[in-house]
């Protein structure tokens, strides 16, 4: 489903703009309709990050961008807790946007790709704050799309655990 909607972005709203989409994720938004949190690459090599709203006008899907931020004029993203699964974070500008992803994992996937794309474009110092460092680093083995095969193997691996603590000879 994502691929589609990052399709669906790319051919509407960053494709015409000559811009080329890094990375999405949904984000709770005011009022009807979805809101996305995106990360575009400009034909010029600058970094946009842009909160684009999805409506639905007369059954015609469209894209409007409410809100853009340069990536070098981001100070911090604070991921708010790191020791607890909370998809609210700020991204500290000129001043402090407070959001809301879909997932935690979307959250740590957004916040390693501005990392990435700062790395590449900025080479900045880029604070990144309250999340965790095994997830956000792109050096670990849990680094994939899907986040959510590490929370299911730790689950196998306490419940194998469990149950080889119950097999156990107690004499």
């Amino acid at each position: 489903m994502s691929s589609l909607v990052k399709e669906d972005l790319t051919k509407r709203l960053f494709g015409p703009r000559r811009q080329r989409l890094h990375e999405f994720i949904e984000v709770e938004g005011s009022g009807a309709g979805r809101c996305y949190l995106c990360a575009a690459v400009t034909k010029s090599e600058e970094v946009e990050i842009c909160m684009v709203k999805h409506l639905q006008v007369d059954r015609e899907e469209k894209y409007e961008i409410v809100e853009k931020w340069f990536l070098k004029d981001l100070e911090m993203i604070d991921g708010k807790e790191a020791d607890t699964d909370n998809p609210c974070f700020d991204m500290h500008f000129h001043q402090v946007y407070s959001l809301a992803a879909h997932s935690c994992a979307s959250k740590y996937t957004f916040a390693r790709a501005l990392s990435k794309l700062n790395a590449r474009y900025l080479q900045k110092d880029l604070k990144i704050v309250n999340f965790d460092d095994t997830y956000l680093n792109d050096d670990s083995i849990w680094s994939s799309n899907n986040r959510d095969c590490l929370v299911l193997m730790r689950i196998c691996f306490y419940a194998f655990s469990l149950l080889c603590l119950s097999l156990w000879p107690l004499s």
